[in-house]
């Protein structure tokens, strides 16, 4: 069987992500607030490659948290 996604859903799903984005984007300012120094110019011009797996695990674990609440 074939099955349709209503407008309803689309709507929906757009809500949740432009949600889960902002929510995202606004915790990573706070962990750029909260930390010493600057992450980009740490990241980007000083290559730390130590800094950037922390920072990828941190934002893993920031949108997995956004996902569960956001599924309830």
């Amino acid at each position: 069987m074939e099955q349709m996604i209503s407008a309803k859903q689309l709507v929906g799903s757009f809500l949740y992500t432009m949600i889960g984005l902002i929510v995202f984007a606004i915790s990573f300012i706070i962990l750029d607030k909260a930390t010493p120094g600057n992450l980009w110019k740490d990241l980007i011009e000083e290559k730390n490659t130590a800094l950037a797996v922390v920072i990828g695990s941190v934002a893993i674990g920031i949108s997995m948290i956004i996902s569960a609440a956001i599924q309830g």
